[in-house]
């Protein structure tokens, strides 16, 4: 191996442990919350409630709480219906034909079929299942171990939530974190969109185009962050005061979303426009930058709460320059549908700062102050 080589290895290795670890560390606190809510529910089950070997009481814990903030209550549920689904099957079927291949054929097929026409979900059905094979298995028939399995899944679950409500975490950096990586990938996409027709690089901007499509998991993780820390916030009364900076962030992950669809039909309308070498005015291409400057702008103001105002001023300098732009030279077809996109674009952005639509449309339509 030679030396550039060993040093590219050495920046890759070096590279994949600082994500490891940042990995790690935004990890910290759920596998804090799983391992305090495991022996508490452990404890419980056993001193307080007087089980010999609850062991799913902390298994239920671990799952009900998970990596993932998103759905825990949810996941509660599904684990006490779907094991109490599969002790009420199994007892009832096992108690009538007794224990043996077919009869676990059967009773695993029966209690996955009730949990799947009960509500389908996974976790549910995959309880239900596991549950039945317990009581075919390793339970006699009357015996009250499918019972105590029941209250352990119970005794898991709330000791997860009791844990995720005294141990909180943090609802919004999360949500804040998942923003700014949609709203980079906007700038990027804008930005090289403008480059783009610069350079009139068709290629480019296909480039372009395929990134803005390829934007769609940025969003439903963002969506995913906002479910997860507003359940935070219900579950935890030392945190519904967060449910406004949370509402706030709901609001921009919208526009996000439609900003980030405008830039797609933006940058295909600008692809179509150099593979037809349609003429353009090199300016609009710097208004395209100026665009992804000032999604920069409101990106940086995301870490400072209340504060996204001032991310509007840039926005609607874009749009007077668009205006000046448009009036100077007579547009062609695509760079009509472009400005109509950008001007889309800059409407969502200031309701992503807050404003409402009636109000972003009024400072969008007022003439520009004179120098």
């Amino acid at each position: 191996m030679t030396r550039p080589q060993a040093k590219r290895q050495t920046e890759r290795l070096r590279a994949q442990l600082r994500a490891r670890s940042r990995r790690l560390g935004l990890s910290a606190l759920p596998i804090a919350q799983c391992a305090v809510a495991a022996g508490l529910a452990w404890f419980v089950a056993t001193e307080l409630v007087g089980h010999a070997r609850p062991f799913f009481a902390p298994i239920a814990a671990v799952i009900s709480l998970g990596l993932s903030l998103s759905n825990r209550l949810r996941r509660v549920a599904e684990l006490v219906v779907g094991v109490s689904l599969g002790v009420l099957v199994g007892d009832l079927l096992i108690a009538w034909i007794g224990s043996g291949p077919w009869q676990i054929t059967v009773v695993v097929a029966l209690a996955m079929a009730v949990a799947v026409f009960a509500d389908g979900a996974t976790l549910l059905v995959a309880q239900a299942g596991a549950s039945a094979v317990l009581v075919a298995t390793l339970l006699p028939p009357g015996d009250v171990g499918g019972l105590d399995r029941c209250v352990d899944a119970l005794i898991g679950g709330t000791v997860g939530m009791l844990v995720a409500a005294v141990l909180p975490t943090d609802p919004v950096g999360p949500v804040r974190r998942e923003a700014r990586a949609l709203l980079d990938e906007l700038a990027a996409v804008l930005a090289r969109t403008g480059d783009a027709l610069r350079e009139r690089d068709a290629e480019a901007a296909a480039a372009a185009l395929n990134r803005a499509r390829a934007s769609q998991p940025l969003i439903d993780e963002l969506r995913s962050a906002l479910r997860g820390g507003q359940e935070v916030t219900r579950v935890s009364p030392l945190l519904r005061r967060r449910r406004r900076v949370l509402r706030r962030f709901a609001e921009l992950a919208e526009r996000a979303d439609y900003a980030m669809r405008n830039a797609r039909v933006l940058a295909r309308r600008a692809y179509t426009a150099l593979c037809d070498d349609e003429p353009a005015a090199p300016e609009f291409a710097d208004v395209l930058g100026e665009l992804a400057g000032a999604v920069r702008q409101l990106t940086e103001q995301l870490g400072r709460d209340g504060e996204r105002e001032r991310a509007r001023e840039p926005v609607l300098d874009v749009v007077r320059h668009a205006v000046v732009l448009s009036t100077a030279w007579t547009p062609g077809p695509s760079e009509v549908v472009m400005v109509a996109q950008l001007r889309s674009i800059a409407l969502d952005l200031l309701q992503a700062t807050g404003m409402t639509r009636s109000e972003a449309l009024a400072e969008m339509r007022r003439p520009p102050p004179a120098e």
